[in-house]
C-alpha cells in the first residue's frame, strides 16, 4: 500500500466518531465477506455510498450492516496508520511480506505485530492500576483476544487507548496524538523494558504496552 495521508486519514475517521458505536453481532466470515470493500476504501462519504448498495444487493439490515462496515473501517484504517507511524522511526523496519498476520515490523530488530486496544472494561480494574501493574494487563489482553485470523500469542506490541470520559475507541481517531505516544517510546525504548510470557508450548512472548490517554 501507498504511503498514507496521516493527517486526511486523521479527518475521514473522525467523520464515523459522530455515530455511536456499536456491532450488532459477532464478528464472523459471512459478514466480513459482505464488508470486504472496507481496504480499498480511505475515504467516509464514498464508504457510506458503498454500505447502502451493499445493503440493498445482499438484503440486510442497513443499520445493521452501516455498523458493522464502519467499525471495520475505522478500526482497519487507524491500524494502518498506526503502522505507518511505527514503520517511519529510524530503527523500525517494515515486514516485507504484507500479509505476514504475526508481525508487521521490526522494533530495532526485534519482530513485533501491534494492535490499538481500548482500555477493556471487563479486566475489572482501573487505569492507573493497569498502569502500574502493566504485566497483568497484558496477559489479559492475549487471553482474551479475538479468536479472528489475527489470534496469535507472539510478540505484539499494545497500544492502549483511555478517554477519561469512557468513549475511549474514539482515541484510534486522534493519529496525531498516537503518532506523538510512539514516537515518546521508540525515542525512550531499551529491549530490558519488555514484559516476557510463556502462554504456549514453552515459548517466549515479548510484549509491551504505550499508554494514550486524554
Amino acid at each position: 500500500m501507498s504511503a498514507l495521508d496521516l493527517e486526511n486519514i486523521e479527518k475521514e475517521l473522525k467523520k464515523r466518531c459522530q455515530f455511536p458505536y456499536k456491532w450488532f453481532r459477532k464478528q464472523n466470515d459471512q459478514w466480513d465477506r459482505f464488508t470486504q470493500f472496507i481496504y480499498q476504501i480511505p475515504n467516509w462519504e464514498a464508504l457510506v455510498r458503498k454500505i447502502a448498495i451493499v445493503a440493498e444487493s445482499q438484503e440486510v439490515d442497513k443499520q445493521q450492516i452501516f455498523q458493522y462496515a464502519a467499525n471495520r473501517w475505522y478500526n482497519f484504517w487507524s491500524a494502518q496508520a498506526v503502522e505507518q507511524i511505527f514503520t517511519e522511526i529510524d530503527g523500525i523496519e517494515p515486514v516485507a511480506e504484507t500479509k505476514d498476520s504475526e508481525k508487521d515490523f521490526y522494533l530495532f530488530g526485534i519482530p513485533f505485530d501491534h494492535k490499538t486496544s481500548v482500555f477493556p472494561k471487563q479486566f475489572n480494574k482501573t487505569f492507573e492500576y493497569a498502569q502500574n501493574h502493566k504485566s497483568e494487563l497484558i496477559e489479559w489482553l492475549y487471553k482474551n483476544q479475538s479468536t479472528q485470523k489475527r489470534h496469535h500469542f507472539k510478540n505484539r506490541l499494545f497500544i492502549v487507548v483511555f478517554e477519561r470520559n469512557g468513549e475511549h475507541w474514539k482515541l484510534k481517531a486522534e493519529i496525531s496524538l498516537l503518532k506523538k505516544s510512539i514516537q515518546k517510546y521508540a525515542a525512550s525504548f531499551r529491549p530490558e523494558q519488555l514484559q516476557s510470557f510463556t502462554f504456549v508450548d514453552g515459548q517466549t512472548t515479548l510484549s509491551d504496552i504505550i499508554w494514550v490517554s486524554k
